[in-house]
């Protein structure tokens, strides 16, 4: 499953202002975003995936992906880090 590897990640960015500063630090390897969360939240984020080369990874929704995370509650996006 796509989510594993955010699973086993040792090092990760758990919601968008994280990733975000993790993909503009060139750390994040792998970007996931959820397909429910709101545009306006997440277009800036996938914005700079694009420009950095970054692969961005859509998720079913909020719900799994903040599962997939360890949290109790949804996250709009995450990201492994490198390192």
């Amino acid at each position: 499953m796509m989510l594993d590897v955010l699973k086993a990640a040792k090092r990760k960015s758990v919601g968008t202002k994280q990733t975000l500063k993790a993909v503009q630090k060139g750390t994040a390897s792998r970007v996931y975003v959820a397909k429910d969360a709101e545009p306006f939240v997440v277009e800036p984020l996938l914005t700079l995936c694009q420009e950095n080369g970054v692969p961005c990874t859509y998720v079913d929704d909020m719900k799994t992906l903040g599962k997939a995370c360890g949290i109790q509650v949804g996250a709009a996006a995450a990201a492994v880090i490198e390192g």
